[in-house]
């Protein structure tokens, strides 16, 4: 593959991702939710009994943002906050029933936005492209865990 084309790589994964998120956006307005107002509710969903913090980390959410946002949806009787058993000083998020239909038309919102972006290609070439970032992904985080730092540029130039 040219040199040209791979120069691109992260700038098209991340103008995808906003676009992405844009469009997303635009079907989940009827909610009255912000983006990270739906990235909170997604992940707990799917991590119920999870932690503030690591919430906040999936997120990518200011800790105190988070409280905010977390102190908002307790009252509107979406979330429940519980003791963690394990540390007095953090709780548990547990997801309420009246956030069950919100969170399902988020699921709606988000299927919608990812039909049009993958519009052009069809079921296999779909298939294959999230097998490929999958892949990319598991790297990526393999590396994170190793505590790898990137190298300068110029030593790496240098060699």
């Amino acid at each position: 593959m040219p040199a040209d084309k791979m120069r691109n790589f992260g700038f098209l994964i991340r103008d995808v991702s906003r676009l992405c998120a844009k469009r997303f956006e635009g079907y989940a307005r009827e909610l009255d939710l912000t983006l990270s107002q739906c990235k909170v509710l997604a992940h707990l969903a799917r991590n119920e009994g999870i932690s503030q913090a690591r919430l906040a980390d999936l997120t990518e959410t200011d800790p105190m943002t988070l409280v905010r946002t977390l102190d908002r949806m307790e009252q509107d009787g979406w979330i429940e906050r519980r003791a963690d058993p394990g540390d007095r000083r953090a709780h548990c998020l547990f997801l309420r029933e009246a956030a069950r239909p919100i969170i399902e038309h988020i699921w709606k919102a988000a299927e919608l936005a990812r039909n049009e972006a993958l519009a052009a290609l069809d079921t296999r070439e779909r298939e294959h492209l999230v097998e490929l970032l999958e892949r990319v992904h598991t790297t990526m985080l393999a590396i994170e865990a190793n505590g790898e730092r990137p190298k300068p540029v110029q030593r790496r130039l240098a060699r």
